[in-house]
């Protein structure tokens, strides 16, 4: 088994990138009920990260295995801005997304998609690294903190109804 990781434009790799984001809206969906369906923002989307990877230093790492596409990691800078309430002054590297294929996982190659991203940050100064995952994905909060990433923040939501009169249930329940 070879396996190879390349960095990729995701406007010249389109098809490949709709196909695995979709795979990753769909195990996303298996934590957070209201993710929202690939089809109906997939333009929108991948016109944003298109973007994110053209005007803001971007990077789209592909992982392949024998030559076929196993997963990708993306990710591009933030800048600071005068609304930062952090010490921090430098730029902030946003890894945004990031998705290996089942028959493909558990052979460490989100790890080194990972490790050769901040690598590729780390060289250009970034000393921040920011990362959201869901609360009962437990496997990514093992990866992170293995990887030496503090949970700093913990984001708390209330999604109500079309009259704002009762809360939506929206579904966290810890995945086994």
């Amino acid at each position: 088994m070879s396996i190879t990781i390349v960095p990729v434009q995701i406007r010249d790799h389109y098809t490949i990138m709709n196909d695995l984001m979709r795979e990753l809206h769909i195990s996303e969906k298996m934590f957070f009920a209201q993710t929202a369906d690939w089809d109906s923002i997939s333009g929108d989307y991948l016109d944003h990260v298109i973007e994110m990877q053209e005007n803001y230093d971007g990077t789209c790492l592909m992982a392949y295995v024998d030559g076929v596409p196993a997963g990708f990691i993306f990710a591009y800078i933030e800048e600071p801005d005068e609304s930062r309430i952090e010490a921090y002054t430098g730029n902030t590297l946003y890894v945004s997304d990031g998705y290996v294929q089942p028959t493909f996982r558990r052979q460490g190659i989100y790890r080194m998609m990972n490790d050769e991203l901040e690598k590729i940050y780390l060289a250009k100064g970034v000393r921040r690294i920011v990362r959201y995952t869901l609360t009962n994905n437990h496997r990514m909060q093992e990866f992170l903190a293995s990887k030496e990433y503090t949970a700093v923040r913990i984001v708390y939501e209330k999604w109500l109804d079309e009259d704002g009169t009762k809360t939506i249930d929206l579904g966290l329940q810890p995945k086994q």
